[in-house]
């Protein structure tokens, strides 16, 4: 049963992927937005560097092509109850983490990075960019985690 393994496997990073998500609506953007705004963009502007090396970046964005070659897998592949609940996780997971970091979370950050610290728009910014980021990542959060759930039931449904 070398599916309901890769399909658990893909649940539980897609289950990781949520929690760090997760961290960051639930404290790390609070302290951030709570500190000075300053200190709040120079710490998210070091932690947007940062993810680009990071072992949270294989796993977000390793899972693309994973989540889709599931739900295919599935849709193609598969018949029963267990076939929607794995292209349902692999199409929530796409859709609402993939291109919500890529269509929302992404660009802001960038533009984020290319602004001066002490600036007056960058100031202004902060306060926008705090409270939208923060939305968008909420819906990953709950997008990874919700994929992750459908990948899991899929799993043990299939077994």
């Amino acid at each position: 049963m070398i599916e309901v393994t890769v399909f658990a496997s893909a649940a539980l990073v897609m289950a990781l992927v949520a929690g760090v998500f997760l961290a960051f609506s639930d404290f790390v953007m609070r302290s951030l937005w709570g500190a000075t705004p300053e200190t709040g963009i120079e710490a998210m502007q070091k932690i947007n560097r940062e993810v680009y090396g990071s072992a949270f970046l294989v796993a977000l964005l390793g899972l693309a092509p994973v989540s889709l070659g599931l739900a295919g897998y599935a849709l193609w592949g598969m018949d029963g109850p267990a076939a929607g609940w794995i292209i349902a996780g692999g199409l929530i997971y796409f859709g609402g983490t993939i291109l919500v970091t890529m269509l929302g979370n992404v660009p802001m950050n960038k533009r984020l990075d290319l602004m001066i610290l002490h600036a007056p728009e960058t100031i202004s910014y902060w306060q926008v960019y705090a409270r939208r980021w923060t939305r968008w990542n909420h819906l990953r959060t709950v997008a990874s985690a919700i994929g992750a759930a459908c990948l899991l039931i899929g799993a043990v449904l299939y077994a």
